[in-house]
């Protein structure tokens, strides 16, 4: 045992010593997994709810997911975007078949396909010789890291020391049209927002403020694009969040649970705008990778059934209703929220990351929001039987602390 502990020691010294310090990772080091189930290298034992901060759609090594790729892996790897690949062009299809979208670009992030999305946005203006270059985010918001979406996104501690930021960027209040009208012009390209602030701390957008942005970039002849890189592949218990609330985005970008692990990122729209993305004017070495499409081709199809995504809601509601037992009993919690299986608890006095580390010693994988705040974003097929014993571990960590 002490020889185990010794190689999970022995590896974060490694890990300290090579790679860059923009991470601060548990002192465990993650040796295998399966299904909503870690191993470390001292062979502990995690529930995982974090779900690689919504990306394990379907768990850990899904054996679905594995046939996919095996089968993929033994036929083609890589062409280059001078070849097409049936893999990439099933996807499309089947994306284009299940949502508004009529076209679709692949990438390799949720920050590439927004880095296209706004791309798409400026081009599209220019080409109906439009100066429109202006962008709306919002406050709080979070669409990626890259330098245009660290621009985009509302923290400031994601921005210092990165300057200059892309320039003609505006950030209006969350759900208050009233703000966002005081900044949109005749040279707004575009507004970006979430269906969810999730790195915020899982903030939904209203729907009658959400429909009134439709409207109001109808009347000024400005896209609309949803950042649906968190939110989307079921997370809300929708195929995409823009689904419950009555209204179509001009462009969607997904990525994270798309892959269900596997690295993909697709940016979607309609046939009166994708034309502005012409041969040659954005690519990527490996945007719609053969083996990334063909596994999440089988995470679309799993994912978008009926029955599967009313099971995402009926384990919301089981997990809300734990957890509200959980803040009863132990007073630790000051507000819930919820969308689907995407959660997030404030907390009371604890800090966030002290309490993540006692999660880690009970057995629990989590994530934070801030350094007050702990969020859930579990597999989409976990069972009730790993909810239980991972807000189990949950419990033991807050009477311990």
């Amino acid at each position: 045992m002490k020889k185990d502990n010794n190689n999970n020691i022995k590896l974060k010294g490694t890990y300290e010593e090579v790679m860059m310090p923009n991470y601060a990772p548990a002192d465990f080091i993650p040796d295998r997994a399966l299904g909503s189930r870690v191993w470390d290298k001292n062979n502990k034992e995690y529930i995982d709810l974090g779900g690689g901060i919504a990306v394990n759609s379907l768990g850990h090594s899904n054996p679905i997911l594995i046939n996919e790729l095996n089968e993929q892996a033994n036929k083609l790897w890589h062409t280059s975007n001078y070849l097409a690949n049936e893999p990439a062009i099933n996807l499309a299809k089947k994306l284009t078949d299940l949502t508004f979208a009529e076209k679709v670009y692949f990438s390799n992030s949720g920050s590439e396909a927004n880095e296209a999305a706004i791309k798409i946005a400026r081009k599209f203006h220019y080409d109906r010789g439009e100066k429109r270059e202006e962008l709306i985010s919002f406050e709080n918001s979070f669409h990626g890291r890259s330098l245009l979406n660290v621009s985009l996104g509302g923290s400031e501690n994601h921005k210092k020391g990165f300057g200059p930021l892309v320039s003609g960027v505006k950030h209006a209040k969350y759900n208050d049209i009233n703000s966002v009208e005081s900044l949109i012009t005749n040279k707004t390209a575009a507004i970006i927002i979430e269906p969810v602030q999730g790195e915020a701390g899982v903030f939904e957008v209203d729907k009658d403020f959400l429909k009134s942005l439709r409207e109001l970039c109808d009347e000024n002849e400005t896209l609309l694009i949803m950042d649906e890189v968190q939110s989307g592949i079921g997370r809300m218990g929708h195929l995409f969040g823009y689904m419950k609330y009555d209204i179509e985005p001009d462009i969607l970008t997904s990525a994270k649970g798309l892959g269900g692990g596997i690295p993909i990122g697709a940016t979607l729209t309609k046939n009166d705008i994708a034309p502005s993305l012409s041969t040659g004017t954005h690519g990527s070495t490996f945007g719609g990778n053969p083996i990334a499409c063909a596994v999440a081709n089988k995470v679309i199809q799993i994912v978008s059934d009926p029955t599967f995504l009313n099971e995402v809601q009926q384990k919301e509601e089981l997990i809300m209703g734990s957890l509200s037992d959980i803040a009863i009993k132990t007073k630790a919690f000051s507000d819930m929220r919820s969308s689907g299986l995407w959660i997030c608890c404030d907390i009371k006095q604890i800090d966030a990351f002290d309490l993540l580390n006692k999660c880690y010693e009970n057995g629990l994988i989590l994530v934070t929001a801030g350094n007050k705040a702990l969020r859930f974003a579990p597999a989409l097929n976990i069972s009730e039987d790993e909810i239980q014993q991972g807000l189990d571990s949950l419990t033991k960590a807050l009477n311990q602390i």
